[in-house]
């Protein structure tokens, strides 16, 4: 079954501020030398390179107060938020190009106000392998890429709790975190005590992939905008070597692949994240030709004999 979809808009955040390794400020140009762009349009949907949004340079300074370079994450996000605001009000699924994770915030803000403001459901899938759910009392760094979920949810500093004019963007049962596979102690709680729905690597060895994203999935209907925030780290560090906060144990090639189609199957994905290449780590760009592979399977291409 062929689907159509609407208009593409992809844009570059050029920037690693709230990672602890450098070179995650060199993902969006990868994933263009990857062939994002022409995979999208090579599946009949239009689709238009806006460029790299602007912000801060990286200060490459020490956390104050438990967070490290909270100004310019601010100026960042508000950039992605402005940028995807503008695509989602123009009919046009937005796609980011991280960066760091710490953009999700202003990239999930955005379309937690534009669900608001036409009486969509929100359901975001966060596939990573890291809850991101720290804030200033408990994170081991201060970076802000490991917080972005937390904040979205209305825990962290108000510039960027309150991004989406109002707080929290979202609620915890709108996530359904999949891949995870190293979360910190302060964290765990945390996540317990919100009541995170999480599809850690246990879950997905005990259950299988398919049963993990069809309760992930579950409820997503006609009235849903499915937000995709896809941090390459999900991926088993054999097949995506270039990340910046790489875990052993995590999701492989025919796992992400299910993923991505049972996704498109929905027809439901209204946005897209896609964050944490680090070409400074990565093996011949190979980290980012497989999340360019990943995204065509996200727009409908498949591995199966069911086209």
């Amino acid at each position: 079954m062929t689907r159509s979809y609407p208009p593409v808009s992809v844009f570059g955040v050029p920037t690693d501020i709230g990672a602890s390794r450098r070179g995650a400020s060199m993902g969006p140009e990868a994933l263009r030398v990857a062939g994002l762009v022409e995979a999208i349009a090579a599946r009949g949907i239009e689709v238009h390179d806006l460029g790299d949004v602007q912000g801060p340079r990286n200060p490459a300074r020490p956390p104050v107060e438990g967070y490290r370079h909270l100004d310019e994450v601010v100026a960042w996000n508000r950039a992605v938020f402005d940028a995807s605001t503008r695509e989602l009000q123009a009919g046009r699924i937005p796609i980011m190009l991280g960066g760091d994770h710490c953009l999700g915030i202003g990239a999930i803000a955005a379309v937690a106000a534009h669900c608001r403001a036409t009486g969509k459901k929100l359901r975001v899938l966060w596939l990573d392998a890291h809850a991101d759910f720290n804030t200033r009392e408990i994170t081991p760094s201060g970076n802000i890429h490991g917080m972005p979920v937390a904040c979205l949810c209305g825990l962290g500093p108000e510039p960027l709790t309150a991004m989406a004019g109002f707080t929290p963007a979202i609620t915890a049962d709108q996530v359904r975190q999949v891949g995870i596979r190293s979360v910190d102690p302060g964290e765990k709680r945390l996540v317990q005590e919100h009541g995170l729905d999480i599809y850690d690597m246990r879950y997905i060895d005990e259950v299988g992939m398919r049963r993990a994203i069809e309760e992930a999935l579950d409820g997503v209907d006609a009235d849903t905008h499915l937000h995709v925030s896809f941090d390459v780290d999900m991926l088993d560090p054999a097949i995506a070597p270039g990340t910046g906060t790489r875990v052993p144990g995590g999701i492989n090639y025919r796992e992400a692949q299910l993923i991505m189609e049972m996704v498109a199957d929905t027809g439901r994905m209204g946005s897209l994240d896609l964050v944490e290449v680090n070409p400074a780590l990565d093996k011949r760009n190979a980290t980012a030709r497989l999340a360019v592979d990943l995204v065509e399977s996200l727009f409908g291409k498949s591995t199966l004999m069911r086209d």
